[in-house]
């Protein structure tokens, strides 16, 4: 992490010092027992991380855990990571299971530096990670489809997928976070994403960063 005064010079060497150490080969186990989501939330001065471990069959819901942390970095676009691995390392390390992949609400390496959120975290836990977002930061989806997944490309470079299902129509983004390819990545998040938009693990892991988000909410509105 950064130490020191921040300066985004310092911060941007980070992020390229991470990004060589992304691993972009599958180094996970061929048959997956557990997959863990991961979010965060904030209110006011804190930040809400939340993880939630499901069976990777079934996607049952097998832990949960949240940790609630001072926001100790400012919001600023390209730096999410920065500001997010910390109550995320908080709740991951109450763990009891153990998760062979985690799947991160936010991006990998479909970043402009190659250094999202997914594969910062999946760096510093050594673990593969998959990143899924919602939007689009860098790059362009090629040929986008009505169903399945389409490359998006940034500067020649295939940096993840836009993955689609024909009753939604609605893309999520989905790209390498560590020590997992592109391909099986997209094969996660399909086997992930039920009846919804989102992957499950996901969904839960945002359901539960917005309930203590909320929490917090409710605690302020009383002190004051």
């Amino acid at each position: 992490m950064l130490r020191g005064k921040f300066t985004a010079e310092k911060a941007r060497r980070l992020q390229r010092e991470l990004a060589t150490q992304v691993i972009k080969e599958d180094m996970l186990p061929k048959t997956i027992r557990y997959i863990a989501g991961v979010d965060v939330s904030y209110a006011g001065d804190w930040a809400f991380g939340a993880v939630a471990v499901l069976d990777y069959g079934s996607l049952a819901v097998a832990e949960i855990r949240t940790a609630k942390v001072k926001t100790s970095f400012p919001y600023i676009p390209t730096f999410l990571s920065l500001r997010e691995t910390k109550p995320s390392l908080a709740a991951i390390r109450k763990l009891r299971i153990q998760p062979d992949v985690f799947m991160v609400d936010a991006h990998g390496i479909a970043h402009p530096y190659r250094l999202g959120f997914a594969s910062h975290l999946g760096v510093l836990l050594g673990k593969s990670s998959v990143g899924v977002a919602k939007s689009l930061l860098c790059g362009q989806v090629q040929s986008e489809r009505k169903e399945g997944w389409s490359p998006i490309l940034d500067k020649g470079e295939i940096i993840g997928a836009a993955l689609v299902r024909k009753e939604l129509r609605r893309p999520i983004y989905v790209s390498i976070g560590h020590k997992v390819s592109l391909e099986r990545a997209i094969e996660i998040a399909e086997h992930c994403t039920q009846s919804g938009w989102l992957p499950e693990p996901i969904r839960v892991a945002h359901m539960v960063a917005t309930e203590e988000m909320k929490k917090r909410k409710q605690e302020i509105m009383h002190e004051s």
